[in-house]
């Protein structure tokens, strides 16, 4: 976690997780970068000069403005004297994202995200959103400040082995830095229910397949996944949920959804994602 893109509009979530990743970037002696990205208005125009003088001035000022929010977040939080590097850049949020986090190398992201809900999530979702879905690199997405050490990591479990080896590594990566206890949890539904016993086994050979330490295994009856997740977490004190996301897109997302981004979107603890890579067919 030595490269740390924190996406920042300036919004209470954002500077919470900006707040969240210097924490992040202290502890493991790494670099914040602190991305501003600034939406092009669409104009229209049929004397080219009017719209051109419009640009330039408006690049001018939010550039300058961004500068100063900046300055402002880093003078205010930055006690630990972080390296912080500030971009400011003009285009579509989430392209602009993929962008910056592939040409920077980035390692991790920490977003802020302010959640969704009724028909602007269904035909758009958020940009934590499309990060999440997107993303090559594990993204964080805070909504409140999180103040504390993480000492509980929930991870839900689908108790898959072939397709999880490499988010378990990176689970395992998480729960080291963090020093922390991992819950591995079966949120038990009666679409996919099954019997205490018979799933606490696969739990256990889950774990033991890759030796994982310092875990505790669960199993939660609800009624659904999602709030099956949250009522766990709440309930054991959770300080982090991993999770793994299939990273669907166009119409098998539309008709499949994913259950990582629903949580992104509707639960207020901290929410670690990572997009599962499809195994080769040869492998």
């Amino acid at each position: 976690m030595k490269k740390i893109l924190v996406p920042c509009d300036f919004s209470k979530p954002a500077v919470n997780a900006f707040r969240f990743g210097l924490d992040i970037a202290a502890q493991s002696g790494g670099t914040i970068h602190l991305l501003n990205i600034i939406e092009l208005p669409v104009l229209h125009d049929t004397v080219v000069m009017p719209v051109l003088a419009f640009e330039q001035a408006f690049f001018q000022e939010m550039n300058e403005r961004s500068k100063q929010e900046m300055d402002k977040l880093v003078k205010t939080y930055n006690e630990s004297g972080v390296k912080v590097a500030k971009e400011i850049k003009f285009g579509p949020v989430h392209q602009m994202l993929v962008n910056y986090i592939a040409d920077e190398g980035i390692d991790l992201v920490v977003m802020g995200t302010h959640g969704a809900s009724g028909l602007k999530e269904f035909l758009t979702g958020s940009n934590a959103e499309k990060v999440v879905r997107t993303s090559p690199v594990p993204v964080i997405a805070v909504k409140e400040l999180y103040k504390g050490p993480v000492r509980n990591i929930v991870f839900p479990s689908s108790l898959e082995t072939e397709t999880q080896e490499d988010l378990v590594m990176k689970v395992k990566e998480l729960q080291h830095f963090f020093n922390a206890n991992l819950h591995i949890v079966w949120i038990n539904t009666p679409l996919n229910f099954e019997s205490d016993t018979v799933t606490r086994k696969r739990l256990q050979d889950f774990a033991n397949r890759f030796m994982l330490k310092d875990y505790s295994i669960h199993v939660f009856n609800n009624p659904d996944s999602e709030t099956g997740i949250f009522h766990f977490t709440e309930m054991i004190n959770g300080d982090m949920i991993a999770m793994g996301t299939h990273g669907r897109r166009g119409l098998a997302h539309l008709m499949k959804g994913s259950l990582a981004e629903a949580v992104v979107t509707h639960v207020d603890s901290l929410i670690w994602t990572y997009v599962i890579k499809p195994k080769k067919r040869d492998e």
